[in-house]
């Protein structure tokens, strides 16, 4: 417990004065993330914040992770500064997609193959159990690349991606230390405060950006602790045993997974990359819908949060039928959320035709007049 609260203070500390000289570089050597068209931020805004939350968490989690001699810990180290430096470069000076879902690869390499870290079976769902192992290495090295690119994707509003991570670490983090295994719990508590100081500066407006540094690093982190998450709380003869283990695991992450996997599906099927940037992300949709970034980063927060009190307590519905109510619930949801987009851009972009009676010719003629919907939803002339 010592162990935890002293990674939890340390890497909050660690990050809080980290961030104001890490503003102070970016204004001197001119590191910002540049508005335009895609943004909604209007001004330029200082992108290092992810190289204090890393800071503080590599210090905390090497400070308080217990030093055991089989520990995965020295893979996991290697794959946390794999993923910094292809973060760094891609902020600093840019990187393909391609080179970065190779470092992304590369990093999940030192954790799976080297650290043994796998997803052995799917416990129940479509009435599966074991797998063999090469799917077994296809299913994880799927699982970490989609998680890392979820934080990623989902970093588009101020606190977003922070608020997120946090929620995510901080609840798997509390499982492991339930469960005793003190080398997941520290890394879950670490993060979640690194995050926490994070998220003063970055909380609308914000004062910096963690920037890919920061979004690979809270998306590798994560996908780490669900890994181990379905492995250890799927087996009954574990500490602290959770049924439906894959589908709980869905509903800790369902934000920035089903936001992720939806995008990817769309722009696929439009004959387009799946990293191509667009604004089809569900907070671009709360966006348009007049929801500020503080209110956009709220109602998330409490979604997700609310996805993961509902599947633990219906956990006991069995993996497939669970799963399929998480993502059925997120669909519906999203659909609606879409349908209500849609429908403003309707009302925004209403003509309505009146009569308006030409004096000089002495007759009644028709002309569109523009009608638009203010921020209130009150019809005002254009």
């Amino acid at each position: 417990m010592e162990n935890v609260l002293i990674a939890t203070v340390l890497s909050f500390v660690v990050t809080y004065f980290a961030i104001p000289v890490l503003i102070r570089v970016a204004e001197l050597k001119h590191l910002y993330d540049e508005p335009d068209e895609r943004k909604s931020h209007k001004s330029r805004i200082p992108t290092l914040g992810g190289i204090a939350f890393f800071s503080g968490f590599i210090i905390a989690s090497a400070v308080c992770v217990p030093a055991l001699a089989d520990s995965p810990f020295q893979y996991m180290i290697a794959a946390f500064l794999i993923i910094f430096m292809v973060g760094m470069k891609d902020d600093v000076v840019g990187l393909s997609p391609l080179k970065k879902l190779i470092g992304q690869l590369v990093a999940s390499f030192a954790v799976i193959y080297l650290g043994n870290l796998q997803i052995t079976g799917m416990y129940g769902f479509l009435g599966i159990g074991n797998l063999a192992p090469h799917f077994s290495l296809m299913l994880t090295y799927f699982t970490f690349l989609v998680i890392i690119n979820a934080f990623n994707l989902i970093d588009g509003v101020d606190g977003l991606a922070g608020s997120i991570g946090m929620l995510v670490s901080g609840v798997l983090g509390t499982y492991f230390l339930y469960t005793g295994d003190l080398l997941f719990a520290v890394m879950g508590f670490s993060m979640a405060g690194g995050l926490a100081a994070f998220l003063i500066f970055n909380i609308s407006p914000a004062r910096i950006f963690m920037g890919d540094t920061g979004s690979l690093m809270v998306g590798l982190v994560n996908a780490i602790l669900i890994v181990k998450f379905i492995e250890q709380a799927g087996n009954p003869v574990s500490k602290l045993p959770v049924e439906s283990a894959p589908a709980v695991a869905f509903a800790i992450l369902v934000l920035p997974l089903f936001d992720t996997l939806r995008v990817f599906a769309i722009r696929m099927s439009h004959g387009r990359s799946p990293f191509a940037a667009d604004r089809n992300h569900i907070h671009h949709y709360f966006l348009e819908l007049g929801l500020n970034h503080k209110q956009t980063t709220l109602v998330s927060v409490t979604v997700n949060a609310a996805f993961i009190a509902v599947a633990f307590m219906l956990r006991d519905l069995g993996t497939t039928y669970l799963s399929f109510l998480v993502f059925g619930t997120a669909l519906l949801l999203t659909g609606g959320l879409y349908w209500m987009k849609k429908r403003k851009e309707a009302l925004l972009h209403a003509v309505i035709v009146s009569p308006i009676h030409d004096v000089a010719e002495g007759t009644s003629v028709t002309q569109p007049k523009v009608l638009r919907v203010n921020t209130k939803g009150i019809l005002q002339d254009k």
